[in-house]
């Protein structure tokens, strides 16, 4: 009888190790997901506030420009009445080297296009801002001078980081 009490308790004991165990197991699936959020390409277009065509054109440009780094998969532009915003992903090899992206990227777009001031970022939250500002002009009620209100806040968000 005491024995049969011995073997029940290592038995309960080891259901639960087992049950545990999966458990723990599953939580991984899960952060696999989320992470991959940070290396899916979303490719937004060109966001242009106000609807000129030269500043859509300049946008294009400043995105074929950006995306002909090997190093860089994803990026964002908006341009605004005075300020172009400039957000890209780098891939995940070439992260330690992030500084010096950025660096070569703003030197090449100063030199390309010397009357546009240009806030330009790697930083993922920035990239989040910006791609929810484009979603935001998609309705026809969100004003240019809103989206240009969040486009300052947004350029602000990346001068506080640095």
């Amino acid at each position: 009888m005491k024995r049969r009490r011995i073997v029940t308790f290592f038995m309960l004991i080891m259901i639960t190790i087992v049950c545990l165990f999966g458990a723990g197991c599953e939580g991984n699936e899960v952060g696999k997901k989320s992470s991959l959020a940070l290396i899916k390409t979303t490719n937004p277009s060109p966001q242009v506030i106000g609807s000129k065509q030269k500043d859509k054109d300049v946008a294009e440009k400043v995105k074929k420009d950006v995306m002909s780094y090997k190093e860089i998969y994803d990026v964002a532009v908006v341009k605004g009445k005075k300020d172009i915003l400039v957000v890209y992903k780098v891939k995940h090899l070439h992260r330690f080297r992030m500084k010096k992206i950025e660096k070569n990227i703003n030197k090449i777009l100063e030199k390309k296009y010397s009357d546009e001031n240009f806030t330009v970022s790697s930083d993922y939250k920035i990239f989040l801002e910006a791609v929810q500002l484009k979603e935001k002009m998609k309705d026809p009620d969100y004003s240019e001078k809103d989206a240009e209100k969040r486009l300052k806040r947004i350029i602000s968000l990346k001068k506080e980081l640095t």
